[in-house]
């Protein structure tokens, strides 16, 4: 099979400092290969690279697109090419979508710029072209802002975008990552299925290797700038022959908890009938007297024992956060809950919630955005201890955050911390950061952890040995765990019980081996299926 983009001797620097070292490629008409590698590996950079769409990059080698070399073309020649002949979807379709215009004046406009139609043909095609990629209701939809539409709806519309020049070469960076699992398996199939319609070749950057099994006829595998292995996605996953690709097939979520036993302890969480709702405005005069209410989760029953974890599943807008939130305190709520026997709303109307707070602390998804800039280390994993240890000196207190340091595994021994104290959050990687967060929530002492997407901003051998944190840690502390997740194996390797959220109800509960091996409701069975 001919190659439509051959790549060769790729080299791409950043203010002298080599990131690519000099790798070759190929895609077939019609072929979907996938790059895979972990963060910094070098996939994104090289992709990016063969448009020059990596501002204040040297780059260097060919990159052959029909036998022309993509890196010799002017900066105008090379504008007739990207969106037409190449096209890419981008990782997270909010920020690459532009805020003040409808979604369908931002495909239209791809159509009357690289097709020539006129204003009434972009916008029948538009419509054309979003009911191609499943969107329910695509003219209304054509006429919302990015903000108005879901996380899987936004990510259709930039692909109607993406093939509206008709590209042969489709260029995917990571475009499932920040969807959840049912969404990311209907994308799949929907990338799928219009390849095959349109016999463009696909170019997928991503570090999931279920991803790559599911949709790629062959794999190429980087680490740090080079490219140590590709061939035929069932051959380099039955017989991977670099050690590099095996740690990455090896990383995926493994079960080492302890197994739940019955105990007459009292839960550590508990929530009998538990209803949340917002108020919303009623259309016509009615809002004038009176607000609606939205129920964002209605009649939830769960306990969580001491030293167990509830893992609470489902896909965006079917309650988990809101679950998680109230569990913290944070929303008002109807119905009973209680941390260890004490009731967040007893508390609030008491003035008695510091206690309450101690017992439970969060580590949220994105340990980047919510630890602060402009604190160091030391201030980061010490401030708990200003407001639930204030008797402490500041020695004792940096004791404290220096054996929690250890306690997480950035150090190996106390006394070694004290190099770490001064740095700032960016000098740290992504899988350092959310140790710093667990540290920071652990150094109160509290006996549950409310675990909000702990890993799904993680590569896959970072996000192994965050789990691999988690388990220890339960194990050695006896902590208990809520965990919020649309992650199904992570769900396997850390949860005893499992809690399925649809439309914010709760649709079947019970054990892990229960609920995920003998699924009863349908909505579960689907999301077992697109997991697998």
């Amino acid at each position: 099979m001919s190659a439509l983009l051959e790549v060769k001797n790729l080299r791409v620097s950043f203010n002298g400092q080599e990131v690519v070292h000099g790798i070759d490629f190929s895609v077939a008409a019609g072929e979907k290969l996938a790059l895979v590698g972990e963060s910094g590996s070098g996939k994104t950079v090289s992709a990016l690279s063969l448009l020059r769409l990596m501002h204040g990059a040297q780059i260097s080698g060919s990159a052959n697109l029909n036998g022309r070399d993509l890196l010799t073309l002017s900066e105008h020649q090379l504008r007739a090419v990207r969106g037409d002949q190449v096209a890419v979807i981008f990782q997270e379709p909010m920020t690459s979508l532009n805020p003040l215009y409808s979604v369908g004046e931002q495909i239209a406009e791809v159509l009357q710029l690289k097709k020539g139609l006129t204003a009434a043909q972009a916008k029948a095609s538009t419509v054309e072209l979003l009911a191609s990629t499943g969107i329910p209701e695509p003219a209304r939809r054509a006429g919302a802002f990015p903000h108005q539409l879901s996380g899987g709806q936004r990510q259709r519309a930039m692909i109607a975008m993406a093939l509206a020049s008709a590209p042969q070469l489709l260029l995917a960076d990571e475009p499932t990552t920040a969807l959840d699992v049912t969404v990311r398996a209907q994308i799949l199939d929907l990338l799928s299925d219009l390849q095959r319609q349109h016999g463009m070749a696909v170019l997928l950057i991503t570090h999931d290797l279920n991803l790559v099994r599911r949709f790629a006829d062959r794999v190429a595998v980087m680490e740090q700038g080079h490219l140590v292995e590709q061939g035929a996605v069932s051959q380099v996953s039955a017989a991977p022959q670099h050690a590099y690709t095996q740690r990455l097939l090896a990383s995926e979520a493994r079960r080492d908890v302890v197994e739940a036993v019955v105990s007459a302890a009292a839960p550590v969480l508990q929530a009998k009938g538990l209803r949340v709702s917002y108020p919303v405005p009623l259309p016509g005069i009615k809002g004038w007297f009176r607000q609606g209410a939205f129920v964002a989760l209605e009649g939830a029953d769960f306990a969580i024992a001491p030293g167990t974890t509830l893992g609470v599943v489902g896909e965006s807008g079917s309650g988990k956060s809101t679950l998680a939130l109230a569990a913290l305190g944070l929303l008002p709520h109807e119905g009973h809950l209680s941390v260890a026997g004490s009731g967040w709303t007893e508390a609030h109307a008491a003035g008695h919630t510091r206690a309450l707070r101690q017992r439970v602390q969060v580590v949220f998804q994105d340990p980047f955005s919510s630890l602060s800039p402009r604190l160091t280390v030391e201030q980061i994993v010490g401030e708990g201890l200003t407001v639930h240890a204030s008797e402490l000196s500041a020695s004792q207190r940096r004791e404290r955050v220096q054996a929690a340091l250890a306690d997480v595994g950035l150090v190996q021994d106390p006394t070694q911390a004290s190099d770490w104290l001064q740095r700032y959050p960016h000098e740290f990687s992504g899988g350092q950061r959310q140790r710093l967060a667990i540290a920071r929530a652990l150094i109160v002492q509290p006996t549950l952890l409310v675990l909000d997407e702990p890993t799904s901003a993680l590569d896959v051998t970072v996000q192994q040995q965050v789990l691999a944190l988690l388990q220890r840690l339960q194990r050695e502390r006896g902590l208990s765990y809520l965990l919020i997740t649309h992650d199904v194996a992570v769900i396997r390797a850390m949860a005893h019980e499992v809690l399925v959220l649809k439309d914010g109800k709760v649709l079947e509960c019970g054990s892990v081996e229960q609920v995920l091996n003998h699924p009863r409701h349908a909505y579960t069975q689907a999301l077992v299926r697109a997991a697998a």
